[in-house]
């Protein structure tokens, strides 16, 4: 949901500007010079008519450079870094044919759907420096792509949650062909839910009419910001809950498996430590936003929204390392495609949902 920020940060500082450009004077082109001719066929004595002519000099016109903000090129080079990283999972899983159970169909979604936030950070770079940005649909483009693509990451994450939550609650049936299907239609589900929200804008959901009624993020209205930041809220709050019922039942586990209860023990230990680690990332990328959404419009400063923008972008960086990199399974895939081998302390104990 990075929006044409640059945009509003030169309406909120290109007001003085503006006002330079409109005087008459420019009109006149500096590089041109100007001399009085007589009207030499007067000889009497009526009034000499004089006129201003201009001499017939290559005039050079004057190219006003928009000053980039740094904030921007942040968030470009962000997109960058996330478009490489998920563009090598991406190749990864679809060039592995074993890489096809419902935990890697989920993280391929996954991978897509952070891509595309990638490229709609660099193409929202390029519609705001390189292209014409009043152009009410390149706005748009930008805007329906951004929110489409964050929402989906934010709504794969939450079914990854609920995979890894079903493959310890029905550990006996969920290695089954409905586990696939399901699967399927719950990624079929999140794009097209995800697609109709990015198509909010363009469909009279903006602010491009009415500026009093935009959100921090131009030219989202502030009611479909504070729509888009509950809904995180929920999604947040339910992973939450679907991560505690995981401790539950994996310490559960532990204490009826009395032979192995040390090994065990230390494993779930482990587990709920990187549970907490995944949760308190994806918090402290997307809450902060989250809630100055809800509170703040478009009259706060946009350097606010600079700040809380820039490390929500940061999760998708992030999401490629904790869901994809850290499987033994595609390390595997990455190691025999660079360098055509597998290192010896790579562990090849099959992956399951249930792991983290």
């Amino acid at each position: 949901m990075i929006l044409s920020l640059a945009a509003v940060a030169a309406m909120s500082s290109g007001g003085g500007s503006s006002l330079n450009s409109s005087s008459p004077l420019d009109t006149f082109d500096s590089s041109t010079s100007w001399s009085l001719a007589e009207d030499l066929s007067n000889s009497s004595s009526e009034p000499v008519v004089r006129t201003l002519t201009p001499d017939l000099q290559p005039a050079t016109t004057a190219v006003a450079i928009q000053e980039v903000n740094p904030w921007d090129i942040a968030l470009c080079v962000t997109g960058t870094l996330i478009s490489c990283e998920n563009a090598l999972v991406i190749a990864v899983l679809f060039y592995t044919p074993t890489l096809r159970a419902p935990m890697f169909i989920l993280i391929g979604s996954l991978a897509v759907a952070d891509l595309l936030a990638g490229l709609g950070l660099i193409l929202n770079f390029v519609f705001t420096y390189l292209v014409d940005s009043s152009v009410e649909y390149v706005t748009l483009l930008s805007v329906g792509l951004l929110i489409s693509a964050f929402s989906a990451s934010v709504f794969n994450i939450l079914a990854i949650t609920v995979d890894r939550y079903l493959s310890l609650y029905n550990a006996l049936t969920y290695h089954t062909e409905r586990t696939v299907t399901f699967t399927y239609v719950m990624v079929v589900v999140i794009w097209v839910l995800c697609l109709t929200l990015g198509l909010l804008p363009a469909l009279g959901w903006n602010c491009l009419r009415d500026e009093s009624s935009c959100s921090i993020c131009w030219p989202v209205t502030k009611i479909n910001a504070v729509a888009l930041a509950v809904t995180f809220l929920l999604v947040f709050a339910l992973m939450m809950q679907l991560y505690l019922q995981i401790c539950k039942i994996a310490f559960r586990h532990a204490q009826q498996i009395a032979v192995q209860h040390q090994f065990v023990a230390i494993s779930t230990t482990k587990g709920v430590s990187t549970l907490s680690a995944i949760l308190c990332a994806f918090g402290a990328c997307w809450l902060p936003f989250a809630m100055y959404s809800i509170v703040a419009n478009s009259s706060y400063p946009v350097i606010y929204t600079y700040a809380t923008v820039l490390p929500a972008t940061c999760c998708s960086v992030i999401n490629p390392i904790i869901y994809a990199f850290r499987n033994p399974d595609i390390q595997k895939s990455l190691w025999m495609a660079c360098c055509g081998c597998v290192p010896s302390n790579l562990s090849l104990r099959p992956r399951t949902s249930s792991d983290v």
